[in-house]
């Protein structure tokens, strides 16, 4: 029998994507909503209560107008915005966190899809925290360089069909330094404080990549560039979306740069290490609409399902 996926908010490019994940699996059955009443209540809750999951593509209000139609006690939420991120009664949508995150989101009715930023950042830095190697009042400093997917239809078309000379050059946005993200940046890793952290967006449609500078001396003891990646690589040796990659490999860079866009297509993420012993940068790479967005609501919704999470899924 398959089970019944409604998406709220499908037109949207998370919502699309999800669709084309789903649209071929024969486990699945997709619920349609006719399009002139998408926006109705009473219809996007009969289809939202007769799903066994309903993704939630919406903006944040949308998203808990949504969640609160929900009356059927088996229906299980994936909600994609930032509204529940941090909400003590859903459970972070992040498998490979910790090692009870899989039960939890098995167990769980309301999950919440992590951020494409906040995602390669947890990644780098919660394992280092958890360990005890770097403090949580550590003064972390992060950047983060994307594709313009991750600004959604509207950012999509000034890329692809306004294109101005001023776009042709990579270019910093939420400078006042309050991205919607930061509250799970913080929560999600056990940092005490927010990190200071700046997105930059480039002309190429997707692709992220996080880093993090690690100065060794505010650190609780000596490590090396190598002893973090070691630390990385035994955290993540068992999952089976997530690759450390070897430190001071040439193979790791192109002529000597990074390839942001080494993961796209896929629901990896990449975690390097670079640097010194004095300084290092951690690099987070993932596709910024895969293990970003929608690859990673797929993967929590095999994992709840209680499906191989990799369904679906490369």
């Amino acid at each position: 029998m398959a089970f019944k996926v409604f998406v709220d908010g499908r037109e949207g490019t998370t919502g699309l994507q999800i669709i084309d994940y789903l649209s071929s699996r024969k486990d699945v059955e997709l619920l349609e909503i006719d399009p002139d009443l998408r926006k109705d209540p009473r219809e996007r809750q009969k289809l939202i209560n007769q799903s066994d999951v309903t993704f939630l593509c919406l903006p944040d209000a949308a998203s808990r107008e949504s969640a609160s139609l929900v009356t059927n006690a088996d229906t299980c939420i994936i909600d994609a915005s930032t509204a529940f991120r941090t909400h003590p009664d859903w459970v972070y949508g992040l498998p490979e966190i910790a090692p009870e995150q899989r039960d939890l989101l098995k167990k769980s009715k309301k999950i919440a899809n992590p951020g494409c930023h906040a995602t390669a950042f947890v990644l780098g830095v919660h394992p280092l925290i958890k360990a005890g190697i770097m403090p949580p009042d550590y003064p972390a400093c992060c950047y983060s360089i994307t594709g313009y997917s991750g600004g959604g239809k509207k950012l999509i078309t000034a890329y692809e069909q306004l294109h101005t000379p001023s776009l042709d050059s990579p270019r910093h946005y939420a400078l006042g330094l309050v991205h919607k993200h930061l509250p799970e940046m913080t929560v999600r890793t056990g940092l005490t404080a927010a990190p200071v952290f700046t997105p930059v967006v480039a002309d190429f449609y997707k692709g992220l990549a996080v880093t993090t500078f690690v100065h060794t001396r505010l650190l609780t003891k000596k490590v090396t560039p190598a002893d973090i990646r070691q630390l990385l690589a035994r955290y993540y040796q068992d999952e089976p979306f997530i690759r450390v990659f070897p430190f001071d490999d040439a193979n790791n860079l192109d002529n000597g740069f990074f390839d942001v866009q080494g993961c796209n297509n896929t629901n990896r993420a990449d975690i390097f290490v670079f640097g010194n012993p004095e300084q290092m940068a951690v690099i987070t790479r993932i596709d910024n609409l895969g293990k970003g967005a929608s690859g990673a609501a797929v993967q929590c919704m095999n994992i709840h399902l209680g499906l191989d999470e990799a369904t679906g899924l490369v």
